[in-house]
């Protein structure tokens, strides 16, 4: 399902950095290369991550040569991502704070990066800090990983809804499935802030397949099942995996689209 929002959520994946790590979706090559391509070059650039979890795109970054600043309030995930990445990239500096917290160089970075992760930061102020920290000619990029309605998952998102039912607390809410032409919020966020020059739009379709096993494990790496007591979200992930093996042939799909959102200091 899509991740659950509770409106007391706090990063509960940070509890579990190795199952994130596993079983998130990483981000298409395709991606990449437009974020590249925008920026024109990649030799001696410097890049701030918001919320670079256990790195899923950290590593292209890296591989690329850019010095990543990545900026994890995750004690847990910062630490999993230094011993998973920093050994390899003397370039990566972890910091633990929130974005918001954290003290950077205004002015000083070519790249500001968030993927899947800029709805942690307060929406009434986020764009404002982007832009303050890049050079003149720097980007802003932002990733959304977006869960959308589509006949590929042959029925199994709104039929496992009544499973979710019988275990979820009265406060959790849906938010139904967008259309596969959506446009993120924070891309029109990105427009109506007037501060970036050059906007573009990337889309890129990304379904992920999940054995009932993997998917279960896809579910205790959202916040909102982190949130739930033990015994009550072991026995909601069981009811769901049994669902799946019964009812699925033991796999389903889901379909994603990844967006990015690109924009220039000018």
């Amino acid at each position: 399902m899509p991740e659950k929002v509770r409106a007391d959520d706090g990063l509960g994946f940070d509890n579990v950095p190795e199952i994130y790590d596993r079983v998130r979706p990483a981000y298409p090559p395709e991606l990449f290369d437009a974020l590249f391509s925008y920026l024109g070059r990649d030799d001696g650039l410097r890049a701030v991550e918001i919320g670079p979890g256990t790195g899923k795109a950290t590593r292209p970054l890296l591989e690329r040569g850019i010095a990543v600043t990545a900026v994890e309030p995750g004690e847990q995930l910062a630490a999993f991502l230094r011993r998973k990445l920093g050994g390899q990239f003397p370039q990566l500096d972890v910091v633990v704070a929130k974005f918001e917290d954290a003290d950077l160089e205004a002015g000083a970075f070519d790249l500001v990066l968030a993927a899947t992760s800029f709805h942690w930061v307060d929406k009434e102020t986020r764009f404002q800090p982007c832009y303050d920290l890049l050079r003149e000619g720097g980007a802003l990029a932002v990733v959304h990983t977006n869960q959308i309605a589509s006949t590929v998952d042959a029925g199994f998102f709104a039929r496992v809804q009544p499973v979710y039912d019988r275990h979820q607390d009265n406060d959790l809410r849906y938010a139904p499935p967008p259309e596969d032409h959506l446009v993120p919020a924070d891309h029109d966020g990105l427009v109506a802030s007037v501060l970036f020059d050059e906007i573009q739009l990337h889309k890129y379709r990304w379904d992920q397949r999940y054995t009932s096993r993997e998917y279960g494990d896809l579910m205790r790496s959202y916040s909102g099942t982190q949130a739930m007591e033990p015994p009550q979200q072991e026995a909601m992930i069981d009811h769901v995996r049994a669902f799946i093996d019964a009812e699925f042939g033991g796999a389903i799909t889901r379909p994603l689209v990844m967006t990015l959102s690109l924009g220039r200091r000018g």
